[in-house]
């Protein structure tokens, strides 16, 4: 039994278990960042829209969801977001899978680098990011704010 990563195509329908996962996921935040998730504001409607207007991928064992992660094209990056594990997977080198397939689709969309955000309070995040070969590259602040709430962070593809 492996660990399968595939792109979401038209063929995905499950929507309500891909949104539970992202939920289930980034639950450990709730209470410790600030602003809440943007991951909140998610519905099945909008996932849709979400994999239908990025590239979004999927972890699967024996048909068992147990992660994703959404690729959106920019003009200078490949843009990694809401990068999800499941909570019972994390240490399994899932993410990291991610991170490698994000690398080849840059590539073949001829994007030099990988870029990410990641909220400043999780610490454990910058250092996961960072032992993945992502360094911080700005500090920015959500709108309303008076303190920097998140930090970015690229990695450039050799």
């Amino acid at each position: 039994m492996s660990v399968s990563i595939r792109r979401i195509d038209e063929s995905f329908t499950r929507y309500e278990d891909l949104l539970a996962l992202i939920m289930g996921s980034f639950a450990y935040m709730d209470g410790v960042i600030d602003p809440p998730s943007s991951a909140h504001r998610l519905t099945v409607v909008s996932l849709k829209d979400k994999a239908r207007d990025e590239i979004g991928l999927i972890a699967e064992i024996d048909g068992r969801l147990l992660g994703c992660a959404f690729l959106r094209p920019e003009p200078d990056f490949l843009y990694v977001g809401k990068l999800a594990v499941s909570p019972e997977a994390q240490g399994a080198g899932i993410g990291s899978r991610f991170l490698v397939e994000a690398e080849a689709i840059a590539r073949q969309l001829g994007k030099p680098a990988l870029r990410l955000e990641t909220r400043i309070e999780l610490t454990g995040n910058h250092t996961r990011f960072g032992a993945w070969g992502f360094i911080r590259t700005a500090e920015k602040s959500h709108a309303g704010y008076d303190r920097i709430t998140f930090i970015e962070m690229q990695k450039h593809l050799a």
